[in-house]
């Protein structure tokens, strides 16, 4: 064998910002035999090697994984042993003890513009700066702040009437926008104010009975459009350049409903609120969110080149991938160009990279054992389509294209479903108001969608919705849990859903809801399950009367959360739905599993409540690590 094997180091020849080189961890599938009484002789079985759970074999519950009649059996993920071990520390705690954690948990994720917390931010090297809108007076709670938590105040440097008004690299350095009230976060590196999970924060914090705080989050929403343009991402000066999915429609209902069923009916916040609802809306359905011909929408972050807070934070990452389009050459020429030092090349963005050949057996990679063959960066078209990723808010993922590079050639799912109920919601807000001839456009505009849902989403052969690529005219092929928010919005058809519902095997694990049916290494991908999706395949499924499938999915991510909040203490953001485990091994995107978590929290609430009283009774004995009892 060549002793010069293979390309063996990327690395920097430029940076924006000085890191360390993080080492990544390969997640392989294991192999094991099969149990005489696994259900369906092993039909569906997936196999994880992980950490925790090494070579663990894990089974589908064989009430979805089988075609058979089916039992109500879902076969736990760790062996009794480890069980024993890892339960010998872990004390009592229980349901209550869960419940506590997201009630208290509601204040010490909170943050205010008085709170010293609420101005770190692990994404910037920059000292924290708290910007106010243009011509904003500075409101009096604000005048020791500068003392008590060291933050500078500043005011952004003009106006912000629509999205992009601003350039965002002229903000010098990057800080917090400011908002008129309390918010809750996720957590951990996640210290702002996010679009798309304020939404299962609300929904928890309405459960919980924080109506007001849930109100006031709303309203800083309102402030973010009159202010910086558009609902953000989330406060920060770097995230000005884009939104995340929107549900404000949503929020604004799920406030108002509660406050009406709590006596406190408000028409004159709800029209206040339907008012800034449909500027939102407004910046979804024009250029440059249009998805051409299909006329949906699209994701598509309004800034150019590196994500700010990924360079600031995990610069590995923008090499990673360098490396991967570097071995890929099928995926890498709209996103790599490479420099010849001989001839002109078009200018990029972003930091260069390095690509050398090192002698296969050199323990650290110098000069004396590797030869560079070429210096490249990734591509302005790739730093497109990475920024309109993380507008998705699925970020990472290969749903479009490695890394999601061409996030911005797509008409999404969950985009154009969340527009559709955006239109219903403004429907029924209208008629609330009395504005009839408003409540006929909308039903108009939703009727027309949802035909154009039906064209180019939905695939009936396969029974799934799926993504539409329009600058290659064809429908994707990658199976992703947004198939059930057209369940979730009411879109679908009696027969669509039926379809979604015969296809569950494709999701459902023993911890609940794959994110999609490939592993790529990345955390919106196989194995992991995160919270948002849960909640929307069970309120889907049970919205076109598939409670049965609806509870099942349910108690066994309750149980998952259960079972790891007894072992540590702790809600993450995401967890192996395979192994029923919080340890992750991603490689593509964030590698932490982080702690807090906002809308972990939330939908744990909104599916232990929503789940019938004789499956919480249970649920609530179930001892650690204990595998389900049959639900009937």
């Amino acid at each position: 064998m060549d002793k010069h094997a293979v390309i063996s180091q990327v690395r920097h020849v430029t940076k924006a910002s000085s890191v360390s080189a993080l080492p990544f961890r390969v997640n392989s599938r294991s192999s094991c035999g099969l149990s005489k009484s696994s259900a369906c002789k092993g039909k569906n079985m997936r196999s994880t090697k992980n950490a925790g759970v090494a070579g663990a074999c894990l089974f589908l519950a064989a009430w979805l994984a089988c075609e058979q009649s089916p039992p109500a059996l879902i076969r736990s993920s760790t062996p009794p042993s480890a069980a024993s071990a890892e339960s010998s520390d872990q004390g009592h705690r229980g349901l209550n003890d869960i419940l506590s954690y997201i009630s208290h948990g509601w204040d010490s994720l909170t943050r205010s513009e008085t709170n010293c917390e609420t101005f770190e931010d692990v994404k910037s090297t920059a000292p924290p700066v708290l910007y106010l809108p243009d011509g904003f007076s500075t409101p009096s709670s604000l005048n020791d702040l500068e003392k008590s938590c060291r933050v500078k105040i500043e005011h952004l440097p003009r106006i912000i009437r629509r999205p992009a008004d601003i350039d965002v690299n002229a903000i010098n350095p990057q800080g917090l926008l400011y908002l008129e009230h309390p918010y809750v976060v996720p957590g951990g590196r996640f210290n702002e104010m996010y679009g798309w999970d304020s939404y299962f924060i609300i929904r928890g914090l309405l459960r919980d009975g924080r109506l007001d705080l849930a109100r006031g989050m709303v309203e800083n929403f309102f402030f973010e459009i009159e202010h910086y343009g558009m609902v953000l991402n989330a406060n920060r000066t770097y995230y000005l350049t884009r939104s995340q999915p929107p549900f404000l429609s949503s929020m604004i209902l799920a406030v108002y409903d509660s406050e009406k069923a709590a006596g406190r009916s408000d028409l004159a916040w709800l029209a206040r609120a339907y008012a800034i609802a449909a500027k939102d809306y407004e910046f979804w359905i024009r250029e440059p969110h249009l998805a051409d011909v299909t006329g949906l929408s699209r994701y598509y972050d309004l800034g150019s080149g590196p994500a700010p807070e990924v360079l600031a934070g995990t610069e590995h990452y923008y090499r990673y991938v360098s490396a991967y389009f570097l071995r890929h050459a099928k995926d890498a020429d709209a996103h790599i160009v490479r420099f010849d030092s001989s001839a002109p090349h078009k200018a990029a963005a972003g930091p260069a990279f390095e690509a050398n050949i090192c002698e296969s057996g050199a323990q650290t990679p110098s000069q004396e054992n590797c030869t560079s063959i070429e210096t490249v960066r990734l591509s302005d078209e790739f730093y497109k389509g990475d920024r309109s990723m993380r507008e998705s808010g699925f970020d990472v993922s290969y749903r479009f294209g490695p890394f999601g590079a061409d996030t911005h050639h797509y008409a999404p799912v969950c985009l154009n479903s969340l527009l559709y109920k955006t239109e219903e919601d403004l429907q029924r807000i209208s008629l609330l108001l009395g504005q009839e001839q408003d409540a006929h456009e909308w039903k108009r505009r939703a009727a027309e969608r949802r035909q154009r849902i039906d064209k180019y989403l939905w695939d009936e052969k396969r029974g799934l919705f799926f993504d539409f690529d329009f600058v290659k005219g064809r429908q994707s092929s990658y199976e992703f849990g947004t198939t059930f928010y057209p369940l979730w919005v009411g879109l679908a058809s009696p027969e669509q859903a039926k379809a979604v519902r015969a296809n569950l095997r494709v999701f459902a694990q023993a911890g609940g809801v794959a994110t999609s049916s490939r592993e790529t290494k990345a955390q919106w991908d196989f194995p992991y399950g995160w919270a948002p999706l849960q909640l929307i395949a069970v309120d889907g499924l049970r919205r076109y009367g598939f409670a049965e499938d609806a509870n099942r999915l349910a108690y066994v991510f309750l149980l998952t959360v259960l079972e790891n909040f007894r072992r540590d203490g702790t809600i993450r953001e995401k967890y192996n739905v395979v192994t029923r485990s919080s340890e992750t091994q991603v490689e593509a995107g964030y590698t932490q599993n982080v702690v807090g978590f906002g809308w972990t929290n939330g939908v744990f609430l909104e599916l232990w409540h929503e789940l019938p009283e004789p499956l919480r009774a249970r649920l609530a004995k179930t001892t650690e690590m204990e595998a389900p009892s049959p639900i009937r």
